[in-house]
């Protein structure tokens, strides 16, 4: 998830950036209707392409380039597999992106107009508006948008799976299988014939049900200070 985070979160909040601030009105309303479109692609789906599509070109390109530039550090060394958690955290990361790029645009749609005027009548240039005026204005929001895609994160189940490795193991590489709670869930339950088998998938279920929770709670807090953003309707 924290991976998913770091790569959907700036693209996320640039998409949002660009289409409330700077995009025309002819190329707006396509690239909207896009990113809903890719909201509502069903993630087994997007497992099979990651699985058919994704992970290959992965392992010919970014990870060898990935693992020439920084295999010195434990993040990217050891072999490269293709299925890890570097993949994982990838699938996600397109999962939620739509999911914040929409909070985010509303948000930055939330901010008053006066903000952006008194921008320009100090000087102001159209980067240096979106970038004092908007983004210092709408920050607390859009880190409540980042925590709502945590909170999207941290459920997804069967993309995830198809692509992570299901290793119960954690090492140090991203190159290398993984699991996430979600996972263990979907992959071990047919599997639980004993009691205490099914009372810790029950823990892991109880474990990842509380922390989305507090995920969700925060970033509707953080975005109620946006002048009571629903997400309901933000993602909408």
């Amino acid at each position: 998830s924290l991976i998913a985070l770091i790569i959907a979160v700036p693209l996320s909040v640039a998409t949002a950036v660009f289409l409330t601030e700077l995009a025309p009105l002819w190329i707006r309303q396509p690239l909207v209707s896009l990113i809903e479109m890719l909201a509502a692609i069903p993630s087994v789906i997007l497992g099979l392409w990651g699985i058919f599509a994704m992970i290959p070109w992965l392992r010919a390109y970014p990870f060898p380039i990935l693992k020439r530039l920084f295999g010195w550090t434990p993040l990217f060394s050891g072999p490269i597999y293709g299925v890890s958690m570097l993949a994982g955290g990838i699938i996600i990361a397109i999962m939620i992106l739509p999911i914040i790029t929409s909070v985010s645009r509303e948000i930055l749609r939330s901010v008053p107009n006066l903000q952006r005027e008194a921008a320009y009548a100090l000087g102001g240039t159209r980067w240096e508006v979106t970038r004092i005026a908007v983004l210092s204005y709408a920050k607390n929001g859009l880190f409540g948008a980042a925590i709502l895609g945590l909170g999207r994160a941290l459920g997804e189940t069967m993309a995830v799976t198809m692509v992570i490795g299901n290793t119960p193991q954690i090492k140090a590489s991203l190159f290398a299988p993984g699991y996430t709670l979600a996972s263990v869930i979907a992959n071990e339950f047919t599997e639980a014939t004993t009691d205490l088998y099914l009372q810790a998938l029950f823990e892991i279920g109880l474990v990842l049900f509380a922390i989305t929770i507090l995920a969700n709670l925060l970033a509707r807090l953080l975005l109620r200070g946006m002048g009571g953003i629903s997400t309901t309707r933000a993602v909408q």
